[in-house]
């Protein structure tokens, strides 16, 4: 199913030392033998260092490159762990190996895992986070990989059951499986600065992360729909979620991007608020987010992970000059509904059906 140009009003930016960093985030899966051969093989395929040099176009090198290595450890457990591997039909197992891996990145001395490949990279990644980032920040770089952790649990109970998840659930779980979360710290330590605790409990700063995650994440569905359906086993995203409701595969896509354009634009207007009423780092921590969420939809139209150039997808080699949605309605998905209670009233609200499952029907 050919997926239609996708609308985006970020402009692109990659760091210019992209190709470096991708030569150099292979470089370190091989040192620390992030996932098996065959798996290994396939991932260096996939430029993950331009990946994290589309997400910090304007960051310290050494900090891109950190990104690049936690985006490679982290396909080494999603591809390796849960994806291919028995312990994503085990939930059970698959928790005690992950709460295993986090002791390792709350505590890396702890004697856990010394022959676990992932576990040294984890520990490698650590105490780059340590150099780079203050103490507060890589507390959290940590917390953010526990909620990963757990989603993750969560999709493993599903894959186990072959079952599929109504659509709120499927937004929550999504919200944190997709690991962004893990990545908003470094966008911090990208360039040096901290958010004032003032804003890093901000509910306004708290939904316009969650937005991001959701146009990211819904993005990563979207293009990666033809692989994932071409591969054998189980597989689990949001046009599956939307089909297994009744609708048509046309019609889940429509919805889909539908419910992205409507959430970018929430994310576009909040960010732009966010940057009037805050500090200057906050104007640099929403810069990041927007970068994050233009880059991962740069690679994820461009990357062999995605094209599977040996079966091709059909993926847009354009973008869209306007969303299919534009509306300030909610989307009428309940785990993500309170987005709205905290938006500025500064743009015009009109009348639109919420996006949820039947918003489609008709």
């Amino acid at each position: 199913m050919a997926v239609p140009p996708l609308f985006s009003p970020i402009p692109p930016a990659i760091h210019p030392r992209h190709a470096e960093v991708d030569a150099q985030t292979a470089d370190w899966a091989e040192a620390f033998e992030i996932g098996s051969v065959d798996l290994r093989r396939r991932l260096v395929r996939h430029e993950i260092g331009v990946f994290a040099a589309r997400i910090l176009p304007h960051g310290r090198e050494e900090v891109v490159r950190v990104v690049a290595d936690f985006v490679m450890w982290l396909f080494g457990v999603d591809d390796g762990y849960c994806e291919e591997g028995p312990l994503g039909q085990r939930p059970g197992d698959l928790a005690g190996t992950m709460h295993r891996l986090l002791r390792v990145a709350q505590n890396p001395e702890a004697p856990l895992l010394l022959d676990d490949p992932l576990a040294s990279g984890l520990r490698d990644l650590r105490a780059r986070v340590d150099l780079y980032g203050t103490d507060s920040q890589a507390a959290r770089w940590v917390a953010n990989l526990r909620e990963y952790a757990l989603s993750v649990v969560w999709e493993a109970s599903h894959r186990r059951a072959n079952t599929v998840p109504g659509l709120s659930d499927y937004t929550l779980m999504r919200l944190y499986d997709g690991a962004t979360t893990v990545i908003f710290p470094l966008l911090e330590m990208g360039h040096g600065y901290e958010l004032p605790l003032s804003e890093r409990d901000d509910k306004c700063v708290r939904a316009a992360e969650e937005m991001a995650s959701f146009v990211i994440t819904w993005d990563n569905d979207i293009l990666s729909d033809h692989k994932e359906r071409s591969a054998d086993g189980y597989h689990l995203n949001v046009l599956r979620v939307l089909e297994e409701d009744g609708l048509g595969p046309q019609q889940a896509m429509a919805l889909a991007i539908a419910q992205r354009d409507r959430v970018l634009g929430a994310f576009m207007h909040l960010t732009d608020h966010l940057c009037v009423v805050g500090s200057p780092q906050m104007r640099q921590y929403t810069a990041g987010l927007r970068s994050f969420v233009r880059g991962s939809l740069d690679w994820g139209v461009t990357s062999v992970r995605y094209t599977t150039p040996e079966d091709p997808a059909d993926l847009p080699t354009a973008f869209a000059a306007r969303p299919t949605d534009d509306s300030c309605e909610p989307l009428g998905i309940e785990a993500v509904s309170w987005w709205w209670d905290v938006l500025p009233a500064a743009r015009p609200l009109r009348a639109a059906r919420p996006l949820g499952l039947s918003g489609m029907r008709g």
